[in-house]
Formats: C-alpha cells, sequence, structure tokens
C-alpha cells in the first residue's frame, strides 16, 4: 500500500493572512535588532567620552549630542528649598527616587538640575524622604552630563504641578520646571560625581544591564523562529491530498 501523496494547495485568504503575519514577526526580529545596535552604540558613547576633557557648564550651553556622558563642572549654589524627586526609579529591586536639585549658576539667571543620586521611597507615597544638601555658597559641582529620556506616554504629571516641595515627576519637563523655579534651566542633567559630597546611591550606567543589547538580540531570533514556525506550520496544514490525475502526471 502506497503512502498517500499530498500537494501544496494553499487558499488565497489563509496565504493572505500568513504572508501579514509573515512580515509583522520579521518585522519585529529586525526592530528588535535595530535596537540592539542602538544600545551598543550608546555604551560605546558611555565608554568613550567621560575619557574626554571635561567642559564647563555656563548659561551659553546648548543641547549637543556630542556632549551626552562628557564630564563636566559648574560652579553655582545648591538651591535646597526647590528639589525635585523622579519617581519610580529602582535599585537592587527596591522603589525610590532619584533626587534633581537645582544648582543656580553665580552671576547669572540660569540653573542646572544635578542628580544627586537614590533615595528609597518611604512606606507610603505620602512620606517623602529627607533631601539634605551640607554645601552652603558657591561652590563647584562635578559630574557626568546626561540628557533626560523623553516619555510621551508618562503619566502623574498632577504631581508635579501640585503645591509645595519636593516635587515628585515622572519625568523632566525642562519648561514646567523652570517656571517653578523661577529660573532658565539648562537642557541637560548633571550626573552627580560619586567622589562628590552631598550625594546619595550613585551607580551610574546608560542602560540597566539587564536591558542590555543581549536582550534585544535574544528577542530577535525568537521572532526569527516564530516567522519560521509559521512557514513550517503552514506548509503541513494546507497540504492536501494529490488527485489520481496528478499522480499519473
Amino acid at each position: 500500500m502506497r503512502p498517500e501523496r499530498r500537494a501544496f494547495r494553499p487558499g488565497l485568504w489563509p496565504s493572505l493572512i500568513v504572508a501579514v503575519l509573515l512580515v509583522l514577526l520579521v518585522g519585529l526580529g529586525f526592530w528588535q535588532l535595530d535596537r540592539a545596535e542602538q544600545k551598543r552604540a550608546l555604551l560605546e558613547e558611555y565608554e568613550h567620552r567621560p575619557q574626554q576633557a571635561a567642559v564647563r557648564l555656563d548659561a551659553a550651553v546648548r543641547l549637543e549630542p556630542e556632549l551626552r556622558y562628557r564630564q563636566a563642572w559648574v560652579r553655582g549654589r545648591y538651591d535646597p528649598a526647590h528639589q525635585f524627586l523622579l519617581d519610580n526609579r529602582v535599585h537592587q529591586g527596591r522603589a525610590g527616587y532619584q533626587v534633581l536639585t537645582p544648582l543656580r549658576l553665580a552671576h547669572t539667571d540660569a540653573a542646572v538640575l544635578v542628580n544627586r543620586g537614590w533615595v528609597p521611597q518611604g512606606r507610603t507615597r505620602a512620606d517623602l524622604p529627607p533631601l539634605p544638601v551640607q554645601s552652603e555658597g558657591v561652590i563647584t559641582v562635578e559630574g557626568m552630563i546626561d540628557y533626560p529620556p523623553e516619555d510621551p506616554f508618562s503619566l502623574g504629571e498632577g504631581e508635579a504641578r501640585a503645591p509645595g516641595w519636593p516635587k515628585v515627576l515622572q519625568q523632566i519637563d525642562f519648561e514646567l520646571q523652570s517656571r517653578q523655579l523661577d529660573a532658565r534651566l539648562l537642557p541637560l542633567i548633571l550626573l552627580l560625581d560619586p567622589a562628590q559630597s552631598d550625594g546619595f546611591v550613585r551607580q551610574w550606567a546608560p542602560i540597566p544591564e539587564r536591558f542590555g543589547p543581549a536582550r534585544h538580540v535574544g528577542y530577535a531570533v525568537q521572532w526569527f523562529a516564530l516567522a519560521l514556525a509559521l512557514v513550517i506550520l503552514f506548509y503541513w496544514a494546507v497540504r492536501r491530498p494529490a488527485e489520481d490525475g496528478a499522480d499519473r502526471k
């Protein structure tokens, strides 16, 4: 008894649906590879730019991509009465905030937000941590330049506009924070150097290790594997018994 022969005869609609899904899966795979390449470039910048000479920040500084991760220094006076807490920051599995303290530049109306590091969250949302500043007068602050990520889907702007200080932020809005401080904020963040005083937990990194390039490559492999599995399943699902006339041919 001969085994039944089967022919590949896909219908129009199943073929169109599979084609759309295949394009989607392959596209997602290449998108993840592109994300991995972006992360590699970011890590390379983070590794090499701090080795360049430190730049001085002044009121005329502009937003330039080449400045990101450069070492910098600035002279000014901390404003401990008007601080911000950047919400949803995790350290070693514990929820907390990053402390943003304005440094008002000497002899200008400009200021820069200094990220002084991570502090743990209180027992409740209303229990905000103390944010002491020991330095007084005009001082020199050193750190690394960074730009805050843009998050168009961020929620919780009401907290940022609530009266009282410190203010809890979901993301940094330089325009809003400038009005709240009555100062012209420089369009960057200064990550306080770990060797400097008046800081909290500071373990700066451009991206968490668990979200590095390898993670995106792994996701890409999964999407490509799903695309391959779809093709194989489709091939076997639409095969039909061959007609006798087709066998004789």
